[in-house]
Order: structure tokens, then C-alpha cells, then sequence
């Protein structure tokens, strides 16, 4: 059933599993303890980075489906998608995997739109098993979209540090745990003309309120235990709080939070916080859904934001534009079965 942008799922996919994966920098964050796996190099015995990031979605794959008591035979599709040019991350995951692919782009945004079209084709009948994921890299990112790490170059406070790591979550028709995606509200391409690539989160604020303003109007004010942005950071976060009370949307403190300043600690030098595609994944597939098990929360929107430009985009001084997807998960009353 479609309310406005919102897609309302009345079978309810089942997130049967999920695992995450990180590096070494996340393993010394506060969240360390939900990761599946945590590697001690930021190479994972690759020569490339970008081999490495490979390896981390497919580990978070593999894990995924193992513990949704699968093999990658009864996966009928994989939909997946990160940052790197023609999302060659998922592209080469899906070659390993050999499951029927479906790549995506939503920048740091796709955690979330992977999962929303995955409940799509579970609710409408056209799939019963489908696994969703993405993955990012610090290093890779960088080299990418900035400065190779090599180079030391100095960043402002505006700048995000990009995680290193992967989630995937496997969605299925069968009820195989407490846990179901209920809504997802689909997010427009919103530019305030921002060009600054230090500064993704002033960048990515407008387009998150946008959306969580639409998720709220479709579903005429819903309540949630946790509302979590994917990776605004501290500038972005603080931005999108105040649009939303400037519009009258004033969500509580203490249930309105953002997935990049909660991976790493006050300790760590991120600058305004973290970012990238496994800003949201790690996050909600690890740290949320573990909280969700427990009987912590019953009730979550997850709205994962991206910045839809590229170095190409950047050299050509075109303005950053951003996008949102929001999903809602809930919990049945009465704990994890699985």
C-alpha cells in the first residue's frame, strides 16, 4: 500500500539475520562489541584497499545468510550498493556470491534503500529470500573522493571520517525472528547548493528533514522508541534538528540521534563524526537490531542519508545533491525467537 512516499509493507518482512563487519578503528569505538567481525588491519590481507572492502561485504554477506540458516543457493536476489565508481564493490561481491544482483546507488543513503526494495519484492510476492547490503572504506574513500590517506593532508572540522566496514541483513515471506520492516518512505533529490565536500553534513541535513517530514505527514505522526540519521554528524545532525523545529516538527533529544556520532568515541578523531555507506549499516544492522532482540526497542525509523556526488561532479564544480530513505522496523512483543 503506497500513503503519499510511503510504502506501508501489510506482510511485514522478516529481517530473518544480519551481520557486520569493521576494521580497527571501529573495533576501538563504543560499539565494538556488535560487530560480527572485526579485522586488525585495514588491509584484511588484500593488496588494494578496494579488494579489501570487497572482502568486508562479502564476509558480512556470507555471515547474513549463515545465520538466517541459509546457503547463498536459496538467496534469490542481492541487492547492494557502496561508493566506489560503478559500484564495483557490490558488482565484484555479487561475481563471489553468484546470486541474482541488483545494484544500487544512494551513496552513503543505500543501507537503507537496498532494505526498502528488498521488502518491496518480499511484501509483493516477488521474492521470498532476499539479502541486502553495503559496505565502505576509509582509505578507498579518500583516495576516491579526496586525498589519498598517504598524502596527511589536513582536514577541517566540518570533515567526516568514513567507516570501514559492511552490513547486510537477509529478508525474508517466512517469520524467522522478532523482527519486521513495516514502512519505508522514499527520499527526493535535494540540493541548497552546497559544494563543499568537507562538509557532507550541512549538505545532507535538508534532505533527511525532507524526508522524515514526508514519513511523519504519510503516516500521520507515527511514534518511535529511536529515530537515527544515517551519517549527518555533528554539524548535519544539529542542522536537521533545527529545520525540523523551525517546520514544527520537534522530535525528542533523546530518541533522535544519528548513526555517525555513535560509532566512534569522544576519544577518536573523526572530527564532526563518522560517514559513509557503513555509517548507517554497521550501526542499525548491528548495534539497533542487537537492541531490538533484546527487548530494548520495539520501535525504530532508520533514515540513511547520501551525498549523490562524485569526483567527476566535484571537478566540474556542480553543487553536492543529497537524498534520504527511511525505513521503520518493529519488533514483535515477546522477544527474539530465532
Amino acid at each position: 500500500m503506497i500513503r503519499g512516499r510511503t510504502w506501508v509493507f501489510s506482510n511485514r518482512p522478516n529481517i530473518a539475520a544480519s551481520a557486520t563487519v569493521g576494521g580497527p578503528f571501529e573495533a576501538k569505538g563504543p560499539l565494538a562489541g556488535d560487530f560480527d567481525l572485526l579485522h586488525e588491519d585495514t588491509w584484511l590481507g588484500q593488496d588494494s584497499f578496494e579488494k579489501a572492502e570487497k572482502k568486508m561485504l562479502e564476509q558480512a554477506s556470507e555471515r547474513a545468510i549463515d545465520k538466517a540458516g541459509m546457503r547463498k543457493e536459496d538467496i534469490q536476489f542481492f541487492l547492494a550498493g557502496d561508493l566506489l565508481d560503478q559500484v564495483v564493490t557490490s558488482s565484484f561481491s555479487a561475481r563471489t556470491l553468484s546470486v541474482p544482483y541488483l545494484g544500487l546507488f544512494g551513496a552513503c543513503s543505500t543501507s537503507m534503500e537496498g532494505l526498502a526494495l528488498g521488502a518491496v519484492l518480499v511484501d509483493g510476492g516477488y521474492a521470498e529470500r532476499v539479502l541486502a547490503g553495503t559496505a565502505s572504506h576509509n582509505s578507498t574513500a579518500e583516495k576516491q573522493f579526496r586525498y589519498p590517506t598517504e598524502y596527511g593532508s589536513q582536514k577541517p572540522p566540518t570533515a567526516q571520517w568514513t567507516v570501514t566496514g559492511a552490513g547486510a541483513a537477509v529478508l525474508t515471506a517466512e517469520k524467522k525472528s522478532n523482527l519486521h520492516v513495516t514502512t519505508a518512505t522514499v527520499g527526493r533529490v535535494v540540493d541548497m547548493g552546497i559544494s563543499d565536500p568537507f562538509n557532507m553534513g550541512a549538505a545532507m541535513a535538508p534532505a533527511a528533514v525532507d524526508t522524515i517530514e514526508a514519513h511523519f505527514r504519510d503516516l500521520k505522526n507515527p511514534d518511535y522508541d529511536l529515530i537515527l540519521t544515517g551519517d549527518l554528524g555533528r554539524i548535519g545532525h544539529r542542522t536537521a534538528a533545527d529545520l525540523l523545529e523551525k517546520h514544527g516538527l520537534k522530535l525528542p533529544k533523546d530518541r533522535f540521534g544519528d548513526c555517525g556520532l555513535m560509532i566512534y568515541g569522544e576519544d577518536q578523531p573523526v572530527q564532526a563524526g563518522a560517514s559513509g555507506c557503513a555509517s548507517s549499516a554497521c550501526v542499525t544492522y548491528g548495534h539497533v537490531l542487537n537492541r531490538m532482540r533484546k527487548g530494548e526497542l520495539r520501535k525504530v525509523l532508520i533514515v540513511a542519508t547520501g551525498a549523490l556526488h562524485s569526483p567527476l561532479s566535484y571537478q566540474q564544480k556542480e553543487s553536492i545533491p543529497c537524498i534520504a530513505h527511511a525505513v521503520s522496523i518493529e519488533a514483535e512483543e515477546g522477544g527474539d525467537p530465532s
